[in-house]
């Protein structure tokens, strides 16, 4: 590390990290985990902790028993390593196929498979002989294990042989770079794959999800785990542990999305672990925490050895300039309303969608697009940003009911057409889950529109960050991701400061004649946000320069130079490499997202791929890492296949995504949802999620619902009557006594508005951001509410997922 010339503030920890992370493959074996604490979990273990069959019911006992995450984490990288338990209780051999999740910028390395006391390192092999081998080691009876990834974020473990009593351990090792953004790092761990809606016209079956393949995802039935019905637990828990080392004095140290317990030996160093032990695996597990200093540095790494040399530069973001003038913007906000974002994930993008029109100004211009089975637009076009057109979006917003497939590219098309006004710097912000099969024909579709900025908001406590992230990414935006119990103020303020003023765009890295090549990005994207620019690439010899770092800032020249050693040789470090070919990889992809999707990219695409996964012993789309236990053969009866079930990711309504399935325990989960008739999605059985396989239908929406129909209804009762939710409505003509919960969202939060609402017996119990507040009222009371000019929409308040 002498020869490597360190610009760190809050990196200092970083060479120390990369010698870590290198000597930390392949991990050791994780000792038996010890009885979490007795609780409510308890009783849901007993007697739930079953696989199902092909009927949706138990069957035998469910084969992966536990899940093992080790972070350690210093500077600005992590090295983490699953370990994922199976065991088979029954009395015949099984083979186990589990669906999970990875970080979606995970570099995975590494495979390890542990039986009894016997440890096979995995092979990293072509896809298609890495499956050869693998079947002819279940043929042969021995215990085998094979990693698939289906997308860069959903991976299948298949374990073959697991014989009566047979204890098996798969470790699966990955290095990732922390996100930083505006004094914090991030480190996130997403633990469940959420339900995809699937379109298209099934063509057969190649996995064992409970979708059929289609046209438009021809591997649905490998991304599509059956899903474990409510009251009922899907067998497997989780444990965590991260090990931080920030070299420098570390604050704010906190994980909002779980309980945890926090040792603190000392400033610059914490243990992090989950409270619970035999935690339930459906929601991301995210950490974040800043360092001394609030901001980061430039900074070089390298590593040189046989294969070349490496390195991965960390450029600070600029300081944001201020806005001294505001250039109109036209901003369109495209909403999924689909049955995964029922209830919580909804509420949430209400509250996103009222706080941001709210802050636009007056020279704006804008539209509102909502998708789930169909796509509808508020305006034939985008309108002036004036109080009454903001108003009536924020009335059709805060209408919607979650339902319906997620219907996404009509919705991308309709949004990124261009819309002709040439003064009009053209925002489109997604707010949604993401949970869709075919996340990379989406991507390439965002890559094909170059007139719009593309920012993305993750609803959910465990979205689709790799389609979030790419269509921020190939729409040259920013994505940023809201949990359910994050307040959206702050969001909406994030979202429009970026909007209003980037901090720099239009960058480029004069390499000032250092002897490098193969840099990723090729091209750098502008930066919205206080997060660094991160380089990737290759250099041939040792070198010594400046390089200067260019680009646009407010409107005006930026550039920066800064120090730049590269060594003759760096024997540690070797992670570097991964990096450098996991985003190699990343760009080949880009290349043609459609053909990705398909599993047949266009040209020699797939070839460069195989050649860099074989190379750097890097999983991919097209390798796979295979392990076989040689000495150890499994013999007598048939093998039973099982597919481990997930959970439901947190907040997630199972009655949105399943339709009226949810109503029966009893219905099939190993195929829960089934094609229907083109065009048949709606309110019924079907108006679930993944219900059924619909036909692109696009209209433009109502003002807001209507009023119900009577001989004779007052102006006055027509407006007060599109102010109430839909299940509101009726109650509040029925003279009902039954005190409701609700919402009430206001147009102006007067002292004079909050006396009329007391007056008509409204009890507030909260307050929130964006003239929203919670209480009580009886249900007679509404319609009376609803006609107060101030009063915008009032809809039930669902409480705390």
């Amino acid at each position: 590390m002498d020869n490597m010339k360190l610009i760190l503030t809050g990196l200092a920890a970083a060479g120390a990290a990369l010698t870590l992370y290198s000597a930390a493959r392949p991990a050791p074996a994780r000792p038996e985990p010890k009885p979490g604490p007795a609780g409510p979990q308890k009783a849901e273990r007993s007697g739930t902790l079953l696989a199902l069959d092909r009927d949706g019911r138990p069957a035998i006992a469910c084969p992966l028993r536990h899940t093992d995450i080790t972070a350690d984490i210093s500077g600005f990288l992590a090295r983490v390593n699953v370990t994922q338990e199976f065991e088979n209780t029954t009395g015949g051999k099984i083979e186990a196929v589990y669906t999970f999740p990875l970080p979606e910028k995970a570099a995975v390395d590494d495979m390890t498979m542990l039986v009894g006391d016997r440890r096979s390192r995995g092979k990293i092999e072509p896809k298609e002989k890495a499956r050869q081998i693998f079947d002819e080691a279940r043929r042969q009876g021995h215990t085998a294990s094979l990693l698939d990834q289906e997308r860069p974020n959903i991976f299948t473990q298949s374990v073959t042989n697991i014989g009566p009593g047979m204890k098996v351990k798969i470790t699966i090792s990955y290095v990732e770079t922390l996100k930083y953004e505006g004094g914090s790092y991030s480190f996130a761990f997403p633990m469940v794959v959420g339900p995809r809606y699937i379109p298209g016209e099934p063509i057969g079956k190649t996995g064992g999800g409970w979708s059929p393949d289609t046209g438009h995802v021809p591997d649905a039935s490998k991304i599509t785990p059956p899903v474990a019905v409510p009251g009922t637990r899907a067998g497997h828990d989780i444990s965590l542990r991260v090990n931080l080392d920030a070299g420098v004095p570390v604050t704010g140290l906190s994980a909002e999305t779980h309980a945890v317990d926090i040792e603190r030996p000392n400033g610059h160093t914490a243990r992090v672990s989950l409270k619970n032990a035999n935690e339930i695996p459906n929601r991301d597990f995210v950490l974040t925490y800043g360092v001394a200093g609030g901001r980061i540095e430039d900074a070089v790494l390298a590593h040189r050895a046989e294969r070349g040399g490496f390195f991965t530069l960390i450029l600070q973001p600029p300081d944001r300039p201020a806005a001294n003038e505001i250039t109109p913007k036209e901003i369109v906000f495209v909403v999924d309303t689909s049955g995964s974002m029922h209830g919580y994930p909804l509420e949430k993008c209400k509250e996103l969608i009222k706080l941001s029109l709210d802050g636009l100004h007056p020279r704006d211009t804008f539209n509102l697009i909502t998708f789930s089975g169909d796509t509808e637009l508020l305006f034939p076009k985008p309108v002036a940003a004036t109080r009454e057109n903001v108003q009536r979006a924020q009335r059709f917003m805060l209408s919607r009911d979650g339902r319906g497939g997620t219907e996404m590219m009509t919705a991308i098309r309709a949004a990124l057409e261009p819309s002709g006004e040439q003064d009009h710097v053209r925002i489109v912000v997604f707010l949604t889950d993401g949970y869709v099969g075919n996340d990379m024909e989406i991507v390439g579709e965002v890559k094909r529109h170059s007139n719009a900025r593309v920012f993305s908001f993750g609803i959910g406590s465990s979205v689709n960050r790799f389609l979030l992230d790419k269509m921020a990414e190939e729409g040259r935006g920013e994505v940023e991701y809201v949990n359910l119990h994050e307040d959206g103020s702050a969001a909406a303020k994030r979202l429009y400061e970026r909007v209003r003023t980037p901090m720099l765009t239009d960058i480029e890295i004069d390499w000032n004649g250092l002897p490098v090549r193969d840099t990723h990005p090729k091209r750098a994207r502008d930066l919205f946000a206080a997060r660094p620019l991160i380089v990737h690439g290759r250099y041939d010899g040792a070198a010594h320069g400046t390089i200067r770092l260019k680009g646009n800032r407010a409107g005006r020249p930026f550039v920066r130079e800064i120090p730049v050693d590269l060594p003759a040789s760096e024997a540690n470090n070797d992670v570097l490499a991964s990096l450098w070919a996991r985003t190699r990889v990343e760009e080949l992809m880009a290349g043609d997202w459609n053909g990705m999707q398909r599993g047949q990219p266009s040209g020699d695409l797939k070839d460069r791929i195989v050649k860099l996964g074989i190379e750097f012993r890097l999983m991919t789309q097209f390798t796979s890492f295979v392990a076989v236990e040689e000495t150890t053969v499994v013999k007598g009866g048939e093998l039973t296949r099982v597919e481990v079930p997930v959970e439901l990711p947190h907040g997630v309504s199972y009655e949105g995504v399943f339709g009226d399935r949810a109503k029966s325990r009893d219905m099939a989960q190993m195929a829960p949802m089934t094609a229907a008739p083109t065009g048949s999605f709606g309110r019924g059985n079907m108006s679930g999620v993944i219900g059924g396989i619909i036909g692109e239908r696009m209209s433009t929406a109502p003002t807001a619902p209507p009023p119900p129909r009577r001989e004779a209804v007052s102006a006055v009762e027509r407006d007060a009557s599109s102010k109430l939710d839909g299940s509101l409505a009726g109650l509040s003509q029925s003279g009902s006594q039954t005190v409701v919960q609700v919402k009430i969202w206001l147009t102006e939060e007067s002292a004079a508005v909050i006396d009329k609402l007391k007056k008509l017996g409204f009890e507030i119990s909260a307050r929130m951001p964006g003239k929203l507040l919670i209480g009580k009222v009886k249900a007679y009371a509404l319609a009376k509410i609803a006609e107060i000019k101030e009063v915008l929409f009032v809809g039930r308040d669902l409480g705390k997922p």
